[in-house]
């Protein structure tokens, strides 16, 4: 079998960036510039011995050290002020099989936009991933990932095979593991924690090697699911323009509750993902994504149900695009983040939704985002498909905790560049969210309606009780019953807490 790669030699050695070095702004710069770290010096990891040597160089010497490989982090976890060495896995891109594991590897620095077209063009695979293409395959894996094939394949840590992490043992000195989801790996549990677990919280994870469980071939086309070969996508959107609270919970009603019931496992309609990005008025529209891959029977109806079933009932006119059937790679969502917005400063909150919100929950979304008081034109809420596929592996088989929900919610106030502006819109998100979740202390505890929060999504204030009233720890709105195993896994692998941040696993007590 011929091997694939996607990317030249690697590094003869890694390269330090210190702030006397031009390029040393533009490194330290993340997604959300509201943080922007000050490190001592930034390390360009290429290989996993590179990585070995930074860990055991930060450590020797007391420094702290954090890893990013796409640096897309919602809060400042790869850019607190106490870093003193930023560890950056971007040079770190390959894509190829891996005759020995019989599994396609992944460097954790790799970002999605160079994982589809690589896994595409080599073997006409994908994974379930997501739509931002400047993610990082460190973050995106270990945090669970998910995207638009979700519903239909499951999460990407539901194809993960192994997993690749440089941990630090009890005497400081940089070890590089392999753990596998075999039952008799003794690193087993370590796998474990990276599927869902969250970067950040027990070594460096260097690659990944991804093959379905469902298959032991030797030809990597056969390891991943088959990508569609063309992608059925309908764009519509709603003007704001005489439209009321009420008719705008209605949509958001009827969007929710077509999920609530049409999101079972092997269903045809978890062919279909959608995603509601409900704006605030000063945006102008509400706007809707939905895609089915084209070979799927009926793609055409499922679309128009859904549509029919979405603005039944709200007396709104809804301005279409045609179905546009579409190459597989041209398929996709714009990116709404860094680097297309280079200056923006963002605050967002998530929760997992088991059934449509509430009445009241509804309410409170369209007064809010009806406000005419305040104006973002970035601020929303954005309703992601989730469940069908995902939903088929039980909460404790992976890190990942919520396998009953059927909606992603994300709750947003971004975009807006001057520190000035940072307080206004940061409360406006944060009564927003403590508002939907009133009933429940502020957050999502999981329960009837909710089902906690996303790590991937981060947010510093589930861990403030001046915000989460509910009594209710945050990491169980993040981890709920896994959190133990969690703990365990952080004294084993990272008995000196080397690997540290605001929302991070903490040792068992």
């Amino acid at each position: 079998m011929i091997e694939e790669q996607t990317h030249g030699p690697p590094m003869d050695a890694a390269i330090t960036v210190t702030p006397a070095d031009a390029r040393y702004p533009g490194l330290v710069e993340g997604y959300n510039h509201r943080f922007t770290g000050r490190p001592e010096y930034v390390r360009l990891a290429g290989t996993t011995t590179h990585v070995v040597a930074a860990l055991n160089e930060a450590v020797s010497t007391g420094r702290r050290i954090a890893v990013r490989s796409g640096g897309h982090c919602f809060e400042d976890f790869s850019a607190s002020p106490d870093i003193a060495v930023l560890l950056d896995l971007s040079p770190m891109t390959g894509v190829r099989y891996d005759p020995r594991m019989r599994a396609i590897e992944v460097e954790a620095g790799a970002t999605l936009g160079r994982v589809y077209p690589a896994l595409y063009d080599a073997w006409g695979v994908t994974i379930p991933g997501g739509t931002c293409f400047e993610v990082g395959m460190g973050g995106h894996v270990t945090g669970g990932g998910y995207g638009h094939l979700s519903r239909r394949y499951g999460l990407v840590v539901d194809h993960l095979y192994a997993v690749e992490v440089v941990v630090v043992n009890p005497a400081g000195r940089a070890e590089v593991l392999v753990a596998t989801r075999e039952p008799d790996d003794p690193h087993r549990d370590l796998w474990w924690a990276m599927t869902g677990g969250g970067g950040g919280n027990f070594g460096v994870v260097t690659r990944f090697w991804l093959r379905s469980p469902d298959t032991d071939s030797v030809d990597p086309s056969r390891l991943l699911p088959r990508a569609p070969e063309r992608i059925r996508r309908r764009d519509v959107v709603w003007s704001w323009d005489g439209m009321s609270e009420a008719a705008l919970a209605r949509l958001v009603a009827n969007y929710c509750g077509w999920l609530e019931h049409n999101s079972a496992m092997g269903t045809p309609a978890t062919n279909l993902w959608s995603n509601l990005i409900v704006t605030h008025r000063s945006a102008g529209v509400v706007s809707m994504t939905a895609v089915v891959d084209d070979a799927v029977p009926d793609a055409e109806k499922l679309l128009e149900g859904q549509l029919q079933a979405i603005v039944d009932g709200t007396g709104l006119a809804a301005s279409t695009d045609a179905q546009d059937v579409v190459p597989w790679m041209a398929s996709w969502m714009p990116s709404y983040s860094w680097p297309s917005d280079p200056q923006g400063r963002h605050k967002h909150k998530a929760g997992y939704l088991r059934r449509c919100p509430t009445d009241s929950q509804l309410a409170t979304i369209a007064r809010y985002l009806g406000d005419e008081s305040y104006t973002n034109p970035m601020a929303c809420v954005v309703l992601t498909a989730f469940g069908g596929q995902v939903n088929a592996v039980g909460p404790d088989a992976t890190a990942s905790a919520q396998r009953d929900s059927v909606i992603k919610a994300s709750y947003s106030a971004g975009g807006w560049q001057s520190p000035g502006d940072d307080e206004r819109h940061i409360d406006w998100v944060r009564r927003f969210y403590r508002d939907v979740y009133a009933d429940t202390g502020g957050v999502p505890v999981p329960g009837a309606v909710s089902d906690g929060s996303y790590i991937s999504y981060p947010d510093v204030d589930l861990a403030d009780p001046a915000w989460n009233t509910s009594g209710v720890a945050w990491h169980t709105l993040y981890y709920k019953g896994n959190y133990p195993r969690l703990q365990r896994v952080k004294q084993r692998y990272d008995p000196r807490d080397v690997f540290r941040h605001r929302l991070s696993v903490r040792p068992p007590a």
